[in-house]
């Protein structure tokens, strides 16, 4: 059986963090779980700590994509053949876990994103946000070359040729979007299937309708911006 490490990044998510990991850790007994505690001001790492998990403690607040990009690395020195990137707020039902691990070890993707809109739900996204997200999907769609259909989630599973990639480079500004791009033109083949997505049982999401249309207005140039730089190179299948 595939090793398989499940990676948490996390900013002060001291009111969901516990809950989290125990279901995780419930849901995946033989997975480890990483919480990569980013620059937290409460006891987010601690309280991580005390539940099971693995905790890596960034010296400060350094942001998601390099916080997502210490895990990778993490994976790839310690030999974990199936990184899960997960969310410490809560929102991803862990019971889906073992539904994307198991379309990833068909052999015939590298990544495989979980999609909470293939299911036909939308959550209680914001007309604001949901129309951004409209967007990068028609632009992500056409870059890939297939439908994707939720750009913006944080919930995927990934192979050791994706592990490489990502531990090398991944992007820090928007980096699930940019992620897609990064990895169709490495060469890397994804895939979508159904989430589920759960209220968060504490705090709040930092994004507001504003900040959802600014948001997707600098993303739409990064991705323009990102498809001029070098393309980059994975190990070839079957190494």
């Amino acid at each position: 059986m595939s090793r398989v490490l499940i990676i948490l990044p996390a900013y002060n998510e001291a009111a969901n963090i516990e809950r989290t990991v125990r279901c995780i850790r419930a849901a995946c007994p033989s997975a480890a779980v990483l919480v990569v505690n980013d620059g937290s001001a409460d006891a987010t790492g601690t309280i991580a700590q005390q539940a099971g998990a693995m905790v890596l403690h960034m010296p400060y607040n350094v942001g998601i994509g390099a916080a997502v990009q210490t895990a990778f690395r993490f994976a790839q020195a310690h030999g974990f053949e199936v990184v899960v990137r997960n969310d410490g707020d809560g929102q991803h039902d862990p019971l889906d876990i073992a539904r994307i691990i198991e379309r990833l070890q068909r052999g015939d993707v590298d990544i495989v994103i979980g999609s909470r809109f293939l299911n036909g739900g939308d959550y209680g996204t914001s007309t604001a946000r949901l129309a951004g997200i409209g967007v990068l999907r028609w632009l992500l769609s056409r870059i890939a070359q297939q439908p994707i259909t939720d750009p913006t989630s944080g919930f995927a599973a990934f192979n050791t040729r994706a592990i490489a990639l990502f531990a090398q480079v991944y992007p820090y500004d928007y980096p699930e979007p940019e992620a897609i791009v990064l990895a169709r033109r490495a060469g890397l083949r994804l895939c979508e299937v159904p989430a589920r997505m759960l209220p968060r049982t504490g705090g709040r999401s930092s994004i507001t309708p504003l900040r959802s249309v600014y948001y997707m207005i600098k993303v739409v140039l990064s991705i323009l911006i990102n498809l001029l730089r070098r393309r980059e190179v994975v190990p070839p299948y079957g190494t």
